[in-house]
């Protein structure tokens, strides 16, 4: 096969490409194609099509039935090395790479459009900026390949780009193959939980009743859906609450409790998934979000809308499959811990995570003399900086046992108290500290705020920075993970599809003679991507899967 090809896009449709040599220069005359499309489906033997944005060429590829086996996102490769350089946050276009090259004027970033709720996807709309002629193209992927050579750890990081490009495509064929959604059950579960509509668009029935119940506990009227009006309806009561949250609620002795607490979790899917957000993305059968990896500052996806990411159990009762097909939902078991083994090389940590079977029963035999509450304790503190109370006593525990794999995620900490940056295992950097509070992934106090003037920043950005260098590590490895997924379910010519993914879980829709066949592609896959993510280790990455005709039967 020709290694790669570079591709963009012209006036009408069209589109000019040119081959290419490893070193990135153009291995040939560039060439002028009337027709995107057909120029890529003319050229099965490309390995790799090296192009702008895939949100700009690939669904226009998949409407026309041309499916790519590998790219190389220019725009995807720029965020990734300019984080690794320590400038996440400058403008990660292509016309903002070649200015930089020109040093000329750096243009900003074009502001992310947001979703259209029924549209078939903004994916197909060419972004804004996108007048990067070919030639300039191939300067800023020939210095992009010089910026990986020159990267800590060159391989891991041309295999973070790699795999970031393949899960931009995953992205847009669950964009395109959308997830089997009933309309009918929808309704169905809506109305045994909020009861009728009235006309007008006001609250349904239930949550009217459920509101009146609030009132009447208060002795006076009170907007349930506005946390300041019960915050001060609990005040004229003598009862100080900081906030409307759960667990804040649960520690309030009053009559308004009980009915608050069901009010907000049905009020909640009646805003983020009742009948308007039905007839907005739900079309044909499929609910089909907009992914986009990447998203957060770890690498972990997020979606532009939609609440794909956020289905609650409940509501997952109107993902069925269709007639004679089936749901293959995987969840990786325990998957965090497992990563730190990996990452962290730590031999008895990596002995623990070494099998199949539940992780912390093993780690409660090793250090926690069989408790396995305070093996899963320990081990989650560890990660997510739980250092005070009886985590402390957990971790002192287990860094007795594990010391490599604590001191690995300490350094972590310690670094981003003291400002530095940390990398996940192949490369993703870490935000500085003036970026990662403006992330809400990260956690951090708002500057100015009480928790910020009493050190809080120094020690939230240490409790970050310590997380991000495990949860970012997984979410490298879920990424080797769809992208093995992806390529085994296509060499099998197997009629299946991925139809949805969120961090550690995968669902794979297919026919029902093909789930035996589509479990054991997860189970490889799993062991694949932590083969090439993390290299020779004994750590396995198990998956527990069941194979449904309905979501909710999952778990």
């Amino acid at each position: 096969m020709t290694e790669r090809w570079a591709l963009a896009t012209a006036e009408g449709g069209g589109a000019l490409l040119a081959p290419l040599r490893r070193d990135g220069t153009p291995d040939g005359p560039v060439r002028a194609e009337p027709d995107l499309v057909e120029a890529v489906r003319s050229r099965p033997e490309v390995a790799r099509w090296v192009w702008r944005s895939t949100a700009e060429v690939y669904p226009r590829l998949l409407a026309a039935g041309v499916r790519v086996e590998r790219c190389y996102d220019i725009e995807c490769a720029e965020s990734l090395l300019l984080g690794h350089e320590g400038r996440l946050g400058e403008p990660r276009s292509a016309a903002a790479a070649l200015a930089r090259l020109d040093n000329t004027a750096v243009p900003p970033d074009p502001p992310a459009r947001p979703a259209e709720p029924g549209a078939q996807s903004s994916l197909f709309d060419p972004p804004s900026g996108t007048g990067v002629p070919l030639d300039g193209l191939l300067r800023v992927y020939a210095d992009q390949l010089r910026r990986h050579d020159a990267a800590e750890h060159p391989d891991r990081m041309r295999l973070l780009t790699g795999s970031e490009s393949a899960a931009l495509l995953v992205a847009a064929e669950l964009h395109r193959a959308g997830l089997p959604w009933r309309a009918d059950v929808h309704r169905q579960v809506l109305h045994g939980l909020l009861g009728e509509r009235y006309a007008g668009g006001g609250e349904p029935r239930r949550l009217a009743e459920l509101a009146d119940e609030v009132s009447a506990a208060f002795g006076r009227r009170v907007r349930p859906d506005l946390p300041a009006d019960v915050v001060k309806a609990f005040a004229r009561a003598g009862i100080a609450v900081k906030s409307t949250r759960r667990w804040e609620l649960e520690e309030v002795d009053h009559p308004a409790v009980e009915p608050l607490i069901a009010y907000k979790k049905l009020y909640r899917i009646w805003t983020a998934h009742g009948w308007s957000w039905l007839q907005d993305w739900v079309r044909d059968g499929r609910f089909r979000p907009e992914y986009q990896p990447g998203g957060t500052v770890s690498g972990r996806w997020t979606t532009n809308g939609g609440g794909a990411l956020q289905i609650p159990r409940v509501i997952r009762q109107a993902v069925v499959a269709d007639d004679g097909w089936r749901l293959v939902v995987a969840d990786a078991d325990q998957m965090e811990p497992r990563v730190l083994a990996a990452i962290s090389r730590d031999p008895g940590l990596m002995e623990v995570a070494g099998h199949d079977g539940d992780l912390y029963t093993s780690l409660s035999a090793k250090a926690f003399h069989g408790d396995r509450e305070h093996a899963k304790l320990a081990l989650l503190g560890a990660v997510y900086g739980q250092t005070s109370g009886d985590g402390l006593k957990n971790l002192a525990a287990l860094r007795r046992r594990f010391p490599l794999a604590v001191s690995y995620v300490d350094d972590a900490a310690r670094a981003g108290e003291e400002g530095r940056l940390v990398r996940t295992w192949l490369g993703r950097t870490s935000p500085p500290v003036a970026l990662a509070g403006q992330d809400e992934e990260a956690g951090l106090p708002q500057e100015g705020s009480e928790a910020a003037a009493d050190g809080g920043t120094t020690r939230a950005r240490g409790r970050f920075t310590r997380n991000f260098v495990v949860q970012g590590s997984a979410a490298d490895w879920a990424l080797l993970l769809l992208a093995a997924l992806r390529r085994t379910l296509h060499e099998q010519a197997l009629r299946a599809e991925l139809v949805f993914f969120q961090h550690d879980e995968v669902i794979v829709h297919c026919p029902a003679e093909e789930a035996d066949a589509v479990t054991e592609a997860i189970r490889a896959a799993g062991e694949l991507a932590g083969r090439i993510t993390f290299g020779p280790t004994p750590v396995r990455f198990p998956f527990t899967t069941a194979v449904v005709e309905r979501y909710s039967d999952a778990k």
